[in-house]
């Protein structure tokens, strides 16, 4: 129970609610367990030639106690299972808060699928831990004591026989509970692979269909599905065990009450009266045995659960705001400076980047050019801090990055990534993500910039135009523009483009260059790609190689040099009059 008690927080948040709930079972079994005593007296008084008038009144008052039991039982669910639907809605919505803020680290070693398991599957058992488990487990503690005490009253040897079997029940339900414990991990971890093949067959659909995989993706999928089933009819047999043993267990001591009560009726110690009432409430006994063993289900699964959701509620942010961070810091300007930094990825991984010095003046345009696995990316990704230094620091405007607030950071840095990335909604909504408020001039304007208006304009919904899931919908040309529409929406101070026009033809790619000279003018640039022709205007142009600058300089300088970035210019002149004269 230990992981559970972090639930701690949000129990006390409801505490008047679950108190009145209490209240609740409190009444509503009273009501339940004075019928058997109204019966007892009924069936007594019937052995004595009582009157129609008693025996309506009595029965009078069983229907008043079952109405009773049944209100307040009615009004028990709509405080315990109310309060548990409210905590699912704040655990779930600190779990987002909470992997938002994670580093992309976390990400890069966690599947997509197994974060969704947690985020639905585990909730959701900590939800059936806080609502029915907490419910039936004080609605059926109290009635057990209850039940036990007045059988006592009634004869306390007679209660002594029938309840011998139970701790026989209680270590039967224990052996079977871990066990269902155990099963219950496995399949959760079976469920976490399934999700996870699934989100990459929908995302890479295209891949699928282009190398013909669909049959061998189907049986990949039917063998997953069946270990999920084989592992789920495993926790199935296991559970058909509970049943059994617990109505078997309580046959005994129903036999045991009417074999002993009976006797002592005859003997006249016990009246009918009496063993009838002890016979009921050994029959209002049996729910809350079973309901020990099911509540022992669910608390065992959602101590799995919240293990899980706790591993990663505890791991921290590593990049956030911290004690260093000056608030007073409100917007920045745009020079960067990379002064002696290294990054490695991890302590068992050698270095991307080595003793990096350089600096970019505001307003100025800076390339980054090298071979695939230089650094270059992971060089640019320190500017917004996506990843701290490992050693060294990065400045923007002579103030390390680690002092900026997070916030004001990457609101005036614009980041087109590698991979462009489009949500499934509106081009427009798409455009304008990084905007609270968005003007449909300004979606426009980027958008022309980005030379992605005419390409909006063939489609029949326009800027309402739905873009499927990760852009499928658009190609690779199409979704570059419209990302790179999205990071000059925000108009940024520092514009970031990570080999943005890859998929581009470089006629176009030469009309967005000429529009972001304008539109970036007295604003610091960084563009990486491996075109020589998209990288030779550049103020700046930097050759990375094995994570440390080889070459610095502008196009004519490196050309000069007869260096790396030289081999590069002439190999790619030499393609490009090979596809003229083709």
């Amino acid at each position: 129970m230990k992981n559970l008690r972090t639930l701690k927080k949000y129990f006390l948040k409801y505490q008047k609610k679950l108190f009145l709930g209490f209240i609740f079972i409190l009444f509503s079994n009273a009501g339940t367990v004075y019928v058997p005593i109204l019966m007892k007296d009924a069936i007594n008084q019937l052995q004595q030639n009582t009157t129609t008038h008693t025996l309506l009144f009595y029965a009078t008052l069983i229907v008043l106690s079952s109405l009773v039991a049944g209100i307040f039982r009615f009004l028990i669910r709509q405080s315990i299972i109310v309060v548990s639907r409210e905590i699912e809605f704040d655990l779930r919505n600190d779990f987002w808060s909470h992997i938002q803020k994670l580093p992309l680290r976390y990400f890069q070693n966690n599947s997509t699928g197994n974060i969704m398991s947690h985020a639905t599957n585990d909730i959701n058992a900590v939800r059936n831990f806080i609502g029915p488990a907490v419910m039936y487990s004080i609605d059926t503690g109290i009635r057990l004591l209850i039940v036990v005490a007045i059988m006592i009253s009634l004869d306390w040897q007679l209660t002594l026989f029938a309840l011998v079997p139970l701790p026989v029940l209680s270590y039967g339900v224990y052996r079977i509970m871990k066990l269902i414990h155990e099963k219950y991990t496995k399949i959760q971890e079976a469920f976490s692979v399934l999700t996870t093949v699934a989100q990459e067959n929908f995302s890479g659909i295209r891949v699928i269909k282009s190398y013909v995989r669909e049959a061998n993706e189907i049986q990949k999928w039917k063998n997953l599905s069946k270990d999920y089933l084989n592992k789920n009819m495993n926790l199935v047999r296991i559970q058909a065990w509970i049943m059994p043993i617990l109505l078997i267990i309580t046959g005994i001591s129903i036999i045991i009450v009417i074999w002993i009560g009976g006797a002592k009726v005859i003997s006249g110690t016990m009246n009918l009266g009496e063993i009838t009432a002890f016979i009921v409430y050994l029959g209002i006994l049996i729910w809350p045995v079973i309901a020990f063993g099911w509540v022992t289900n669910i608390v065992q699964q959602a101590e799995a659960s919240m293990k899980r959701l706790n591993k990663i509620f505890a791991e921290p942010y590593e990049i956030d705001d911290s004690e260093q961070t000056d608030y007073s810091i409100k917007e920045i300007k745009g020079e960067i400076e990379f002064r002696n930094v290294s990054f490695r990825y991890s302590d068992v991984l050698p270095n991307v980047l080595n003793n990096i010095n350089l600096k970019i003046p505001i307003g100025s345009t800076l390339a980054i050019i090298g071979h695939t696995g230089s650094g270059k990316t992971t060089m640019i990704n320190l500017i917004p801090r996506l990843y701290d230094t490992t050693e060294g620091e990065v400045l923007i405007d002579g103030v390390n990055v680690k002092k900026i607030p997070l916030d004001i950071l990457r609101k005036n840095i614009g980041l087109v990534p590698q991979e462009s990335f489009l949500f499934s909604d509106t081009i427009f909504n798409n455009i304008g993500y990084g905007l609270r408020e968005v003007s449909k001039e300004k979606v426009i304007e980027v958008s022309k910039i980005a030379q992605f208006d005419k390409d909006v304009e063939t489609f029949p919904q326009g800027y309402e135009t739905i873009v499927g899931e990760r852009g499928i919908t658009f190609s690779g040309g199409q979704k570059q523009r419209a990302c790179l529409a999205r990071a000059l929406a925000i108009e940024p101070n520092i514009l970031i483009l990570d080999d943005s026009f890859s998929a581009v033809d470089t006629h176009t790619e030469e009309e967005i260059l000429k529009n972001l000279k304008k539109y970036m003018k007295n604003r610091t640039s960084i563009i990486i790609s491996h075109r020589i022709s998209t990288v030779k205007d550049a103020d700046n142009i930097i050759v990375l190689h094995e994570g440390k600058i080889a070459e610095q300089g502008t196009h004519d300088e490196l050309v000069a040099l007869g260096g790396i970035y030289a081999d590069l210019h002439f190999k790619q002149l030499l393609e490009k009059e090979l596809e003229e004269l083709n």
